[in-house]
């Protein structure tokens, strides 16, 4: 089973408010694929290990999508803000916020295109 980084989100996935990631890559994950959480995997120090967040993730769905979807579909980008764990989140909550902060952690562009993933709790 692959781990899955939440550096940035693991408050979120403790919480288990997340539910929707988007990543640059990981296009080969399939509905029904497990990961484990974890808070990062990689870039440890030396004898750091991998500190798993919570029971494996299940899969739902993987898509492409640009990142500025958010922004030019307004009522998605606030549906979307929720799945990634920010309904309560005064800034991230809103869709330009969470893009900005997605480019800068990234060293990505909204116009870019990102792997949406959906995945459920198991």
């Amino acid at each position: 089973m692959r781990n899955m980084s939440f550096a940035l989100t693991t408050a979120q996935v403790r919480a288990g408010t997340k539910t929707v990631t988007r990543r640059m890559g990981w296009t080969f994950l399939k509905p029904g694929d497990l990961v484990r959480p974890v808070v990062k995997s990689q870039g440890l120090k030396r004898g750091e290990k991998v500190e798993v967040i919570r029971v494996p993730l299940r899969i739902l769905s993987v898509r492409r999508e640009p990142l500025e979807r958010l922004l030019l579909e307004s009522r998605y980008g606030l549906m979307e803000c929720v799945r990634e764990g920010f309904r309560d989140d005064p800034v991230l909550c809103w869709p330009q916020d969470f893009v900005e902060f997605f480019c800068r952690t990234h060293a990505s562009r909204p116009e870019d295109l990102v792997t949406r993933i959906e995945f459920e709790y198991t």
